[in-house]
C-alpha cells in the first residue's frame, strides 16, 4: 500500500527539521505534488512558512508562498501529526560537543518523538550527518520500543544529505541520492521516494555504507583544505605567491584537483563530519592520524592570519592593541546567511583579546555576538574605512566590491584571494 502511495503522489510526507537541508526537501516533495508537513521546535520557522515566507536563500519566498497557498506545504511544532505521514525525513543538527565528540542528542530526541506516534506501514529516513552504525544501532531501537519491528511494521533508511548552501549549479533535485535500507524492503521504498523528486538515486548495501559515504566525502575535503592551508604558510617562508602556484597547477588535466587556502573551515559539515569518523574510529581502536592532523593545521588558521595581521599592521607601526580592525564576512562562506563555525568567530575572539577595536560587515548577517560582544553589520563608506587601520576579507561575499573597498582601505588582509586582479601596496595576501 505504501508504494502506490508512493508512486501516485499520493503519500503524506513529514520532514522534521527546517532548516538548510529540511525546508529545500520539503519545498521539493511538495513542488512534485506531495502534501508535504514541516516539523520545527522553532515556533518562528514555522510562523515564517506558514506565512509564506523563506528564511533560507537557496528557497524562493515565491515558491514557498505558491506552495502554502496550493495547501501543498505547511508547517508545525507540534509532533502529534506523525501518526498522519506515510513518510517521515529527519533532518536536524548534528554538530560537535565541546570536547569534539559527535552530539546526536537532536537525531535522539526527533526519534523519541517519532517513536510516541509511530504507526504501521511508515517509512523514516534520516538525513543528519552521522556516525556510521547510527542507524541501526541507536535509531532502529528506540523506534521497536513499542513493539513494532523494522522491515516488517516499517521501514528505515539512512539517506545523507548532500546540499550545498550557496551553489547555484547544484541543488536537492540535481544532486545524486545515496540510500542505504535496513533491509532490500527499506532501501526499495526509500528509493521509490527520492526517485520522484531526483534525478538519481543511487541504492547502497547497508545504513552504515551510507553513513560512511557522507563522512569520507567530507573527510577528502577537510584534508585536501588541511594539505593547501598547510602549503599556503610553507609558500609564506619561502615568498612564493601560493595562489599563483594552484592556478597553474590546477592545469594539469589529470591527478590534480584544486583546493584553495583560507581563514579557517566552516559550516555544518567540513569542520564536524570527520571528526564523527574519527571518533567512532576511536572506539575500536584505531587512530585516524590524517583527520587529527587536518582538524589540527584548519584549526590553526585563524590564529595564523591574526599573525598576519599583526605583521601588516607592524609594518605600518602600529600593533593591534589599540588598532581598529573592520571583518568583511562573517558567514561560514560566500553568498549564504548561515555562521555556523565560521572561521571568523575565532578570529574576532583572538582579535579581541589582543586589544583590538572591532567591526564587521555582512550583507546577509545582520548581528553577532562572540565572548559577551555584540556587533552590528556596518555599511563600508569611505568615511567609515578612514578610520580603519586594517581590513580583513573573511568571507568573499559576490555582493560586496572588494576592489573598490581595497582602494578606500589603508591596509587590507585578504584570506580568500579576492583581490586577485587588483595590485597594491595596502594588500596583505593570505
Amino acid at each position: 500500500m505504501l508504494r502506490e502511495k508512493l508512486k501516485t503522489k499520493q503519500a503524506k510526507i513529514g520532514v522534521i527539521g527546517l532548516g538548510y537541508v529540511g525546508l529545500p526537501l520539503a519545498v521539493e516533495f511538495a513542488r512534485e505534488g506531495f502534501s508535504v508537513t514541516g516539523i520545527d521546535t522553532d515556533p518562528e520557522k514555522v510562523r515564517q512558512i506558514n506565512k509564506g515566507k523563506s528564511y533560507i536563500t537557496d528557497v524562493k519566498g515565491s515558491i514557498v508562498s505558491n506552495l502554502v497557498k496550493k495547501q501543498k506545504l505547511r508547517a508545525t511544532t507540534n509532533f502529534s501529526v506523525v501518526k498522519d505521514m506515510d513518510s517521515l525525513s529527519i533532518c536536524v543538527p548534528t554538530p560537535l560537543t565541546k570536547t569534539k565528540d559527535p552530539d546526536i542528542s537532536f537525531i535522539i530526541s526527533a526519534t523519541n518523538a517519532i517513536k510516541q506516534y509511530i504507526r504501521k506501514g511508515q517509512l523514516i529516513i534520516l538525513e543528519s550527518t552521522t556516525y556510521p552504525g547510527t542507524t541501526d544501532e541507536i535509531i532502529a531501537p528506540i523506534l521497536e520500543e513499542g513493539g513494532l519491528k523494522v522491515g516488517k511494521d516499517f521501514f528505515l533508511a539512512f539517506s545523507p544529505e548532500r546540499i550545498d548552501p550557496g551553489n547555484t549549479l547544484y541543488n536537492t533535485r540535481n544532486i545524486p541520492k545515496v540510500v542505504g535500507g535496513m533491509t532490500k524492503k527499506c532501501a526499495k521504498l526509500a528509493s521509490l521516494l527520492y526517485s520522484q523528486i531526483i534525478d538519481k538515486v543511487i541504492p547502497v548495501s547497508s545504513t552504515k555504507v551510507a553513513e560512511m559515504v557522507k563522512l569520507l566525502e567530507n573527510t577528502f575535503r577537510s584534508v585536501n583544505i588541511a594539505l593547501v592551508n598547510e602549503t599556503a604558510q610553507m609558500c609564506q617562508r619561502l615568498d612564493i605567491d601560493v595562489w599563483e602556484v594552484i592556478e597553474v597547477a590546477k592545469t594539469k588535466p589529470f591527478g590534480y584537483m584544486a583546493f584553495f587556502p583560507g581563514p579557517g573551515l566552516g559550516g555544518h559539515c567540513i569542520p564536524v563530519d570527520p571528526l564523527f569518523l574519527s571518533w567512532v574510529a576511536k572506539k575500536t581502536g584505531f587512530e585516524s592520524r590524517f583527520i587529527n592532523l587536518a582538524d589540527q593545521i584548519n584549526s590553526n588558521m585563524p590564529r595564523f592570519v591574526v599573525n598576519k595581521v599583526a605583521d601588516a599592521l607592524n609594518e605600518h607601526q602600529k600593533s593591534i592593541n589599540g588598532s581598529r580592525i573592520h571583518i568583511f564576512g562573517v558567514a561560514y562562506k560566500k553568498d549564504v546567511s548561515d555562521s555556523r563555525e565560521s572561521p571568523a568567530f575565532d578570529i574576532l575572539s583572538l582579535l579581541k583579546s589582543r586589544g583590538a577595536i572591532l567591526s564587521y560587515t555582512d550583507p546577509y548577517i545582520k548581528d553577532i555576538e562572540f565572548d559577551g560582544v555584540s556587533l552590528k553589520t556596518r555599511e563600508p563608506s569611505n568615511n567609515f574605512l578612514n578610520k580603519i587601520d586594517c581590513s580583513i576579507i573573511v568571507t568573499d561575499h559576490s555582493i560586496l566590491n572588494y576592489d573598490a573597498i581595497a582602494k578606500k582601505s589603508k591596509l587590507i588582509v585578504d584570506t580568500r584571494n579576492a583581490l586577485k586582479g587588483f595590485k597594491g601596496k595596502n594588500i596583505c595576501r593570505l
